[in-house]
């Protein structure tokens, strides 16, 4: 066994118990730091395997901001996951169902891409440019479209989230961004001239005193 096939077991194994510990944990901040690590090792393996560019986007996309925003929004809200875990048992069964059709359905779509005679086959000119640049000129040319689709399905679900967020709600306050861009100086700033040195006011007459 060499260094890189013992690597990839203990980052397995690492990916496993942490994929374990998201599922099992009882502090929902305790689920996302779990996930972290998961993104962490599968990004490992995927350095093993040669995806440099997989395992880059995993850790910038994911590590960096997804899984960030996740944990800060788990943190600001401090959800009650009591009420949650209400007949979890009860539905376990259907879950392991549906969750045992898709590992098989992916099994079955993925297991063509584990064929290396298909990597073999490529020119050398090819296995030079790198799987990075590779990936780039397969999207750009023959996955134009569809990368083109995805990006308008992103940019829509971009503007609904915004038109979401700027709605008029009772419970928060409203900006108008049309009224902050005409705001003028003159309009919230009054300069006033006063003198650098006032004179106090004269001291009150003395009381006479009483005989």
């Amino acid at each position: 066994m060499n260094t890189t096939t013992a690597l990839f077991y203990v980052f397995s194994a690492v990916l496993l118990g942490a994929s374990f510990g998201v599922i099992t944990a009882r502090s929902t901040v305790h689920a996302a730091l779990y996930l972290v690590l998961a993104f962490f090792s599968a990004a490992c393996v995927w350095m093993l395997l040669k995806a440099e560019f997989l395992a880059i986007a995993l850790v910038l996309v994911y590590v960096g901001a997804v899984m960030v925003l996740f944990l800060f929004v788990v943190m600001m809200l401090d959800i009650n996951t009591d009420s949650l875990r209400h007949n979890f048992w009860r539905h376990f069964p259907l879950a392991g169902l549906v969750g045992a059709l898709i590992a098989l359905e992916m099994t079955l779509v993925l297991r063509g891409g584990f064929d290396l005679s298909v990597a073999k086959s490529l020119p050398a000119a090819d296995l030079k440019l790198g799987n990075t640049k590779l990936l780039g000129i397969e999207v750009y040319t023959g996955y134009l479209y569809p990368l083109q689709l995805a990006a308008v399905l992103l940019l829509v679900a971009i503007i609904a989230a915004i038109a979401l967020t700027l709605r008029e709600r009772k419970d928060s306050r409203h900006l108008n961004p049309s009224q902050q861009v005409r705001a003028k100086k003159a309009d919230r700033v009054r300069l006033v001239k006063m003198a650098a040195v006032v004179e106090p006011p004269p001291a009150p007459p003395a009381a006479p005193e009483k005989t």
